[in-house]
């Protein structure tokens, strides 16, 4: 297996509106879109499109929801043996985005609540032979402790969402790569918001991490590995949507990492297919396939 990614399986119902709301604010939206959502997901389908074999490890419920879920993500190539069904709802997310391609997201566990250091060590085998593991924070830190415990290969950590204390003690030296945006940046580093790359640049190399790469947005990513950096700047793309953005940028750059590209390379590769993903309402409407990433170099 060349990526087993960890996380969050959820159905994303997403409503286009003019603006975000302000607190007590109410406005009108369009119509209500269904759509396979969840970080984990998303990352191991992202993956799979540029053709790595690709596992997820995770939840889902017992309802209609959850049935299709499941059969998306076999349609994607999706190994899904260690999809477990747990009684009652899948996760789901409400995704509000603006004219702008901004979004605000709120997220419903559901069934990804309850998976434990038990359904990842199910997956142990898996994990010992994957060349690149990937986990989020959208499934309980026990889950992800243990992924990270029994990853052979590269640790990837998406910080998303980053909890309340930050991360724990005995998380930090079993991540090899973090890939936090510039908001889980900001709580990770204990300030009020990341200024610019500079400021990225500063902050990432306060982390107890060796290997920190800062999605930036339409600005590219912060790639800082020991004690250099270096800004990878995001080609130019019109953008209706960037819900997902990140997790493209997560699976693509795990596919490059277990290809055995170094980081900024993997960087670079990773930036191109999060540009490509904005161009339609969706976390994986627009994800890209590898002709699609490779015609933009």
């Amino acid at each position: 297996m060349d990526i087993v990614v960890v996380g969050s399986v959820n159905l994303d119902l997403v409503i286009e509106v003019a603006a975000l709301p302000r607190p007590g604010e109410t406005v009108a939206g369009g119509p209500v879109h269904r759509l396979g959502g969840g970080k984990g997901a998303n990352q191991a389908v992202a993956a799979a499109r540029l053709g790595a074999r690709t596992a997820l490890v995770g939840a889902v419920g017992s309802d209609p929801d959850s049935d299709r879920l499941r059969a998306e993500l076999v349609a994607e190539g999706v190994l899904v043996d260690h999809l477990a069904t747990l009684p009652g709802p899948a996760g789901q997310a409400v995704v509000l985005v603006d004219r702008q391609a901004e979004n605000c997201i709120v997220v419903s566990s559901g069934a990804n609540a309850g998976v434990g250091p038990a359904t990842v060590a199910a997956a142990g085998p898996l994990l010992d032979r994957a060349a690149v593991v990937v986990a989020q924070l959208e499934v309980p830190l026990p889950a992800v402790l243990a992924a990270a415990r029994l990853s052979r290969g590269t640790f990837v950590l998406n910080p998303a969402p980053v909890p309340p204390g930050g991360l724990p003690a005995e998380l930090w030296p079993l991540v090899d790569v973090l890939v936090p945006n510039r908001t889980e940046l900001a709580a990770l580093a204990g300030v009020a918001e990341v200024t610019d790359a500079a400021h990225a640049a500063r902050l990432a190399a306060t982390l107890p991490c060796e290997r920190v790469v800062v999605t930036l947005g339409a600005a590219g990513a912060l790639v800082r590995e020991g004690a250099g950096h270096e800004l990878v700047p995001a080609p130019p793309a019109p953008a209706v949507d960037t819900t997902g953005a990140g997790d493209t940028f997560c699976g693509a750059l795990a596919v490059a990492l277990a290809e055995g590209r170094p980081l900024r390379a993997a960087a670079r590769f990773a930036v191109r297919a999060a540009a490509l993903s904005v161009a339609r309402t969706g976390a994986r409407t627009a994800m890209p396939d590898r002709g699609a990433v490779e015609g933009t170099a």
